[in-house]
């Protein structure tokens, strides 16, 4: 099987190889890769910004078809559209396996991150990790599954949102439009802020119903919060592109006693930040880290409650063997999700 893989330590070293299909064993499947979605996070793997497991195949945002299954396996059958969280291994004894916040587990393993993903033609998975999809969601959509949970996971458990708060989200990339339609559902205003060389993204979230979109490089941040807020900043906000320029402004510009919730990952730590600012405002500063299975359960329903169609996120779509203009296209922001289909 193709299977596109970081073979080396800094920028690029990846490579498109050949490999055994795997075998399901026990409670594992075999899904065959419908699409995979190009992650902030496999970008930073691509520019060695980000430490994996090496050799590794990368991808983890997918939606398939199961394959083969293990002997164990009882609750799936061949031919099955699924989605996979991407957590693979964890301790199963720890105080957060126990509360199935798989995420936080210190020995958790990931799909493409530390055991082999889904920029593959086929991909392992643990069946009780597997879920089902209704023929409502169609194929596209499902490999947005992986991260709109994530932001699912902000939103709805990392924090409360309350009809008409003021939100403002940082990073227009995938995860940031996402958040910020999410965020939009549950009622709130919401306000999108990119940079000047984020214009295609922040036109495109515009098109999909993100009425308030800013280039921070272009705007004076007090009128900005006089127009918005009154001059009192922010409820909350939705920090998602991994810019410590961008989660100093996010403390700058949310209110006092206001939430700032940090989704994006950073490429290099640790970064400086001006930290005054959380203590004479008495913000709350919330890390939240990908996602956990009841994040999964919400997703798939908020995507058939929402009536949001978000088909329009996915802008492009590629072969495997076009990878190399896939991660281009993704890194340079000319797209707004890339959708690789092996």
């Amino acid at each position: 099987m193709k299977a596109l893989r970081k073979v080396a330590d800094g920028f690029g070293n990846m490579k498109l190889c050949d490999l055994n299909k795997p075998l399901p064993k026990d409670d594992e499947v075999l899904i065959k890769v419908m699409f995979s979605g190009i992650c902030g996070s496999d970008i930073h793997a691509f520019k060695g910004e980000y430490n994996k497991q090496i050799p590794l195949t990368l991808g983890h945002e997918f939606i398939g078809i199961v394959h083969e299954k293990g002997d164990k396996v009882t609750d799936l059958t061949i031919g099955d559209r699924v989605v996979s969280e991407t957590t693979y291994q964890v301790c199963e004894k720890c105080i957060h396996c126990l509360a199935q916040e798989y995420n936080l587990c210190s020995q958790r393993k990931g799909l493409g991150t530390q055991v082999d993903g889904s920029f593959a033609t086929f991909v392992l998975a643990k069946t009780e990790r597997c879920h089902k999809l209704p023929d409502t969601i169609s194929n596209e959509v499902a490999a947005l599954i992986e991260p709109l949970a994530c932001c699912i996971h902000a939103a709805m458990e990392k924090t409360h949102i309350h009809p008409n708060e003021k939100i403002a989200v940082f990073g227009p990339g995938p995860i940031g439009v996402l958040m910020a339609l999410v965020v939009k559902s549950l009622g709130a205003e919401v306000t999108l802020i990119g940079i000047s060389k984020d214009a295609y993204r922040l036109a495109k979230a515009k098109e999909l119903g993100i009425a308030q979109v800013i280039d921070s490089q272009t705007i004076e941040w007090t009128a900005l919060l006089e127009e918005r807020t009154n001059q009192l900043g922010f409820d909350q906000v939705f920090e998602c592109s991994g810019s410590p320029q961008a989660l100093q402004q996010a403390l700058e510009i949310v209110k006092k006693k206001g939430i700032v919730i940090q989704e994006g990952l950073f490429a290099k730590n640790p970064i400086p930040v001006d930290m005054s600012l959380l203590l004479n405002k008495e913000i709350q500063l919330i890390g939240s880290r990908t996602q956990k299975t009841s994040s999964w359960h919400k997703t798939i329903e908020w995507l058939q409650t929402s009536e949001i169609d978000l088909s329009p996120v996915i802008t492009k779509i590629l072969p495997l063997d076009q990878w190399e203009e896939a991660f281009r296209l993704a890194m340079n922001g000319e797209e707004l999700k890339v959708l690789l289909k092996p």
